[in-house]
């Protein structure tokens, strides 16, 4: 280009000014449009320029012609817009470029004109135009908006501005020193923001083209408040109906004023005016922002039936303007007032045996409200031993009486609520409550859980053994409940109970003082008695009755047959004694209980067990078969007798038995006896003393018994058995010559020994008899079988209760 240029300028010093070639052409022709046809214009010849290399030099930086070297022709390869190749509005533009050719160099300068075509809208520099005019704005107000421009020139620029229709606005053109068109937005007609707040206003650009063409912009006016309006209530006066005693801050009315302003201008503050009293404030109070009146204090019909409240509300513009009202709240009365009840007097503290009619309590009731509703009744809650009574010369003063007799300990004290009640609609009531305390007087007698108390005592007890805890109850209070244990004194046998048994005077634990000894003592009744701390003090007492529970502690006593302490029992029996004859009888008595004493006898040893059979329930030997020449002539049978006591204890005798030819003849089903010797012997003479004595003693045993029972009518205890005189019959009163045994009968057989020979006397027991073992004279020679003194032997006799 720089080569170009040069010699553009030389060619230009050699032959001085160029002459110049113009075109002109319409812009954005379309592509291969022909220009001219620079060979005919500038007389070149066709031929001649295939030849010669030819260029087109275009002072732009796009290619938007070319040369056809073989028609000659300056056509389009791009389409050209006048405002791109010149920027700067004008009426005229000019695209230069040289034609160049070489061998001969040959330049020429073309200038190809560009003329303009409307092909552009007028466009606003802002589519969207906003505004801000006061409502106070005078007509003729004059606002600038902005203007359009186009880029096309002449006729083909822009032509007008075009306005919405407006009946407040209006626009005026104007043009300046450079001819540019500038819009001014006139007001016409005054605003009113409150009729019309924003304005839409549509501003249009036309050009002169053809076709014609236009852009338009958006003008948006805001019409700007000012404070020209005050606030408005709905109405002047209002009128409220309200309870008296409303809740505070129970709602009254909610006014309501509307400014038709906007911003500071519409907003609202009420307030109380001067014409509002203070107390009428002290009652109600106003929400500045929200207009709500609620209740501050107490609305009372009875204070005050009319309340005028006047408000006013007040904007906030610069000016404030404001409106104002009246509310007229009107007091409706109710049964507000609570009756209420005053205690003049009361005892809070009584005993509990306090007089029927006694007063306790002065009372009065009364009620602020007036009518119905002042008037009132006082009650008792719920059913107690009190009423209430009104004075006949003081109406509403009532007297609270004992109605009935009181119990500290069924209700140790009482809380009276009384209720007074008025007659309003609904009614209204309070109550009051009276708390009466009751003393405890003595007026409970100690109680036992039970009215007797049996105690097994177990024989051999240690001394000092606790046997029961005999605990009484009193409901009082106090030294009213403290209580002391008694035994009330009793003898048995010229013994004191106080000597036998011993009870702790603070809890009732009972203890024996001694051991006892069921064969001596089975048995005791007694009185223990309670007596409280009270003043007078009251007892009751309870039947103790002492059972002594027997242990086998005695072992059993052979007492048939007769034997001396460790002797040997020696029996004599026919050797032609039959199969089944009775040969011995073995007697063991036990003096422990009914249970302990049943007693069972067993060989513990025997010579020829196949010849003897002994009885484990009545200790009867007898022989199983005869004696045959083989047997011995000496028989040593080992009887063991043992009671049913836990452990058993038992006794033993040794039977020799001797055979002998000389038979002694025994029947055992009829009564009978066998002598070898005269009735008179001294052994006869013996038995009819025995029982000469014995039947005297029983004689005398039977008077001191009768004599008792008359004195006393307890049972007295009796002394030990001896071992030489004993007496024993079943469920017998005369305690000490009492045996007790279970046989299902009992035998009597008397055995004894005389040097002539042998004496054996059987007779069957009758039912209902009782055995008697009495003091014989040892001179007969009978054996001792029961340990006594070596001056008595024992004798057994049948006797008949009748």
């Amino acid at each position: 280009m720089g080569c170009w240029a040069a010699v553009f300028v030389w060619c230009a010093l050699c032959r001085g000014a160029l002459s110049v070639t113009r075109y002109s052409i319409a812009e954005e022709m379309e592509r291969g449009s022909v220009v001219a046809n620079l060979a005919a214009d500038l007389g070149l010849e066709l031929g001649k320029m295939a030849e010669r290399e030819v260029k087109l030099d275009i002072f732009t930086n796009k290619k938007y012609l070319d040369f056809n070297k073989k028609t000659g022709e300056l056509y389009i390869v791009e389409e050209m817009d006048r405002e791109y190749l010149c920027p700067v509005k004008s009426t005229s533009c000019f695209l230069k470029l040289d034609f160049i050719i070489e061998n001969p160099l040959r330049i020429f300068n073309i200038e190809l004109g560009i003329t303009d075509i409307n092909d552009n809208a007028p466009n606003f520099r802002r589519n969207r135009v906003e505004l801000d005019v006061s409502e106070s704005a005078a007509p003729g107000e004059r606002f600038s908006l902005p203007n359009a421009v186009d880029p096309d020139v002449g006729i083909n620029t822009i032509k007008t501005y075009e306005l919405s229709t407006s009946k407040h606005f209006t626009i005026e053109i104007q043009t300046g020193t450079d001819g540019t068109q500038y819009v001014d937005l006139v007001l016409t007609e005054s605003l009113d923001r409150e009729e019309k707040a924003v304005h839409n206003l549509i501003l249009t650009a036309v050009d002169g083209g053809d076709p014609v063409r236009s852009g338009t912009a958006d003008n948006i006016v805001r019409v700007q408040d000012t404070n020209d309006n005050p606030p408005r209530f709905d109405q002047q006066i209002y009128t409220v109906n309200m309870t008296e005693n409303s809740a505070v801050g129970a709602l009254v009315i909610k006014l309501n004023a509307t400014d038709l302003d906007e911003g500071l201008n519409s907003e609202v503050v009420y307030s109380f005016t001067l014409y509002t009293s203070e107390k009428t404030q002290n009652v109600f109070s106003l929400n500045a922002n929200t207009g709500e009146i609620t209740v501050k204090g107490t609305v009372d019909y009875e204070d005050m039936t009319v309340y005028e409240l006047h408000i006013e509300a007040r904007d906030r513009g610069t000016q404030p303007l404001l409106g104002q009202c009246t509310v007229v709240v009107h007091v409706i009365d109710m049964n507000d007032n609570y009756p209420e009840i005053t205690i003049q007097s009361v005892k809070n503290t009584v005993v509990e045996n306090i007089p029927v009619k006694t007063i306790i309590a002065l009372v009065s009731i009364s009620d602020r409200d007036t009518g119905e509703n002042g008037k009132v009744s006082l009650s008792i809650y719920q059913p107690m031993p009190f009423i209430l009574t009104e004075s006949l010369d003081r109406p509403m003063h009532y007297q609270l009486i004992v109605a009935e007799p009181l119990d500290r300990e069924t209700m140790p004290e009482y809380d009276i609520m009384m209720v007074v009640t008025d007659k309003g609609s609904p009614p209204l009531s309070d109550n009051e409550t009276i708390t009466v305390h009751l003393l405890d007087v003595n007026d409970n007698v100690p109680q036992f859980p039970q009215s007797f108390y049996t105690i097994r005592v177990m024989e051999n007890n240690a001394p000092g053994a606790l046997l029961s805890s005999l605990t009484a109850f009193d409901p009082d209070l106090h030294e009213n409940q403290y209580l002391v244990y008694f035994i009330i004194e009793k003898e048995i046998a010229n013994t004191s109970m106080s000597m036998l048994f011993s009870i702790n005077p603070e809890n009732g634990n009972l203890y024996a003082l001694k051991t006892f000894d069921y064969e001596i003592e089975k048995e005791f009744l007694f009185h223990i008695e309670a007596r409280d701390s009270g003043s007078p003090p009251l007892s009751s007492n309870v039947t103790v009755h002492i059972i002594i529970v027997d242990q086998n502690d005695n072992a059993p006593v052979i007492v048939s047959p007769w034997r001396a302490h460790g002797s040997v029992v020696e029996e004599k029996i026919p050797r032609s004694t039959d199969k089944g004859s009775l040969v011995a009888k073995v007697i063991a008595l036990d003096t422990d209980s009914v249970h302990n004493s049943r007693i069972t006898y067993q060989f513990l040893q025997v010579t020829d067990a196949t010849l003897f059979s002994l009885d484990q329930y009545n200790g009867e030997i007898r022989t199983m078969r005869m004696f045959s020449y083989r047997d011995p002539r000496h028989q040593r049978l080992v009887v063991v007798a043992k009671d049913n006591g836990e452990p058993a204890l038992s006794a033993t005798v040794t039977i020799k038995l001797s055979t002998v030819e000389t038979a002694v003849k025994a029947n055992s089903d009829m009564s009978e006896v066998s002598l070898e010797y005269d009735i008179f012997s001294d052994l006869n003479l013996y038995l009819v003393i025995g029982l000469g004595s014995v039947s005297f003693l029983l004689l005398i045993t039977i008077l001191v018994t009768i004599v008792l029972k008359c004195q006393k009518p307890k049972a007295s205890l009796t002394a030990p058995p001896c071992r030489n005189s004993v007496i024993s019959e079943r469920n017998s009163t005369i305690a000490d010559s009492t045996l007790v045994s279970n046989d299902a009968y009992w035998y009597s057989l008397f055995l004894a020994e005389t040097r002539k020979g042998k004496l054996v006397v059987r007779q069957p027991a009758p039912k209902g008899s009782r055995y008697i073992v009495s003091s014989i004279p040892r001179g007969t020679g009978l054996t001792d079988t029961s340990g006594s003194a070596p001056s008595t032997l024992q004798a057994i006799h049948i006797l008949n209760k009748h």
